[in-house]
This record gives C-alpha cells, sequence and structure tokens, in this order.
C-alpha cells in the first residue's frame, strides 16, 4: 500500500517543521494552556498524552487555527502567526492550509459521498482542479481500502470506514503537518485497529504528525517522541520508549500506573 509523500521530497531532513513557543489560552478564568513550548521536525511523530482536561486537544486546535490562542507563536513550515499581537482571518487560514485535522468523532459532511467529502477541501479552499483533486481522492481511497465506497453516504460506513474517510480527507490537501485528536476513542474496539494501522503507515513513509491518544501500545511503537501534559504545560517530554518505560517526573508516573492499571 505505498503511497507517496508528496512533501517528502521537498523538504529536507530534519528541518524544524512545528515550532510552538509560549503558548497560552484561557477559557473564562480557565487557565487551559500555560505556556507550551513545541518543537517538531520534519517526519518524526509526537503523541500528546495526558488526563483529560489537560489541554492536549486545546493545543491541537490552536495548530490548525480552530481556537485563537491568547499568547504565544506558532510556526508551521514558512508560515508563523504571534498571538500575542492581534491576528487576521488570513492569517489563521494560511496557518491551517499547512496543516489537516483528523477529529474524534469524523466531522464528515452526512449530505455527501465519500469522494465528495475528500475533494471538497482540495477543489473549494485550494482551488485545485476538480479531476485532479479527484483521481488523487480515488488512488488514496484504495490505499484505505474504500475505493468501492466512494459514492457511498457516511450514514452507510462503520465507524472505522468513517474514520479511515477522514484520514484521506486529510491527505488529500497535502499538508506539512497531520493532526490527530484521538481518532480512536469513539470506535468499537475490533475497527481500532484498521485505523491504527494506516496511521502506522503513514508514519513509516514519513508523514510529520502530532497524535493526542489513549493508546499508549500504539505511541510507544509508533511515535518518535511523547509529550506528557498535565494542568495545561509540558510534564515530560522524550523518547517514546523512554517517558512510556521508566518515566522521570512523578506526576508522569502516577498517570501511566493509574492507566495501565485500568487496562
Amino acid at each position: 500500500m505505498s503511497h507517496t509523500n508528496p512533501l517528502a521530497a521537498t523538504q529536507p531532513a530534519g528541518e524544524v517543521v512545528l515550532n510552538v513557543t509560549g503558548l497560552r489560552k484561557a477559557f473564562g478564568n480557565n487557565e487551559v494552556l500555560k505556556g507550551i513550548d513545541l518543537q517538531i521536525r520534519r517526519g518524526s511523530v509526537v503523541a500528546l498524552i495526558g488526563p483529560s482536561g489537560s489541554g492536549k486537544t486545546t493545543v491541537l486546535r490552536s495548530l490548525n487555527g480552530l481556537e485563537t490562542p491568547d499568547g504565544g507563536s506558532v510556526t508551521i513550515g514558512a508560515t508563523t502567526l504571534d498571538f500575542s499581537a492581534s491576528v487576521s482571518k488570513k492569517q489563521v487560514a494560511e496557518l491551517r492550509d499547512r496543516s489537516a485535522m483528523v477529529f474524534q468523532h469524523y466531522n464528515l459532511f452526512p449530505h455527501m459521498t465519500v469522494l465528495q467529502n475528500v475533494i471538497e477541501g482540495p477543489v473549494q479552499v485550494q482551488k485545485r482542479p476538480r479531476a485532479e483533486a479527484t483521481t488523487e481522492a480515488e488512488s488514496l481511497l484504495a490505499r484505505v481500502g474504500l475505493l468501492e465506497k466512494k459514492d457511498s453516504y457516511p450514514f452507510e460506513l462503520s465507524g472505522g470506514q468513517q474514520q479511515r474517510v477522514g484520514i484521506v480527507r486529510a491527505l488529500a490537501l497535502r499538508p506539512q503537518l497531520l493532526l490527530f485528536d484521538e481518532p480512536t476513542s469513539a470506535l468499537d474496539p475490533e475497527l481500532v485497529g484498521d485505523v491504527l494501522t494506516v496511521i502506522k503507515e503513514l508514519a513509516q513513509e514519513g508523514w510529520t504528525m502530532v497524535l493526542v491518544t489513549h493508546e499508549l501500545a500504539f505511541a510507544r511503537q509508533t511515535a518518535d517522541e511523547v509529550v506528557f501534559m498535565d494542568g495545561g504545560v509540558v510534564v515530560e517530554r522524550g523518547p517514546a520508549a523512554e517517558v512510556l518505560s521508566a518515566p522521570q517526573e512523578a506526576r508522569t508516573q502516577q498517570f501511566l500506573q493509574r492507566v495501565l492499571h485500568n487496562y
């Protein structure tokens, strides 16, 4: 199922794709992000883990322009947004154009077929020719085993199939950065494997990814780095095997003991 990453050849290895500095966000009196720093090099996979409410999803949504941070800066590729000053809708659109998000609950358009869902962004937002977008969409659907479903509607698909379409929709945008927000948490257990397999293959192909996940075994196998967040700050980060097997911080140790105990 080889499908080359169209960006792999155009970016020098090791180049910093994402640089986050001092990211802050509050909802009312609740300070959700308290100065997050994050740097990701091209082709690396970073898993964000931590308890509910630690700020993981808010980080992801800030990278994709779905939340506007109160301070700090985000750089993806050549685009930098400084949130300590006011940012325009045009700037947010530029940032959003460099990343693509795969959501927890698929977020497919129910009134569109699978193929229409996939080509909507490339054609309407990126103004690419419909024929080109369709050919690429069909190729991507074939790679996840869903080409024969291209004329189906989301309600005709299983949750796992919908999530694989969600991944294809993100890939069709040719992003520099793929963002996954708990991509398997809404799925029945027997459907999780198919989705994780697709993500693992993307990692092997050199896509740059940030994953919010509670699948720790998957994070250990797939992520280069694990970032443990709690209370709106980064508590610990490092190579996946080290953080998950021998965490240095007491807070990380407590979290992992509790999570692994519940498995």
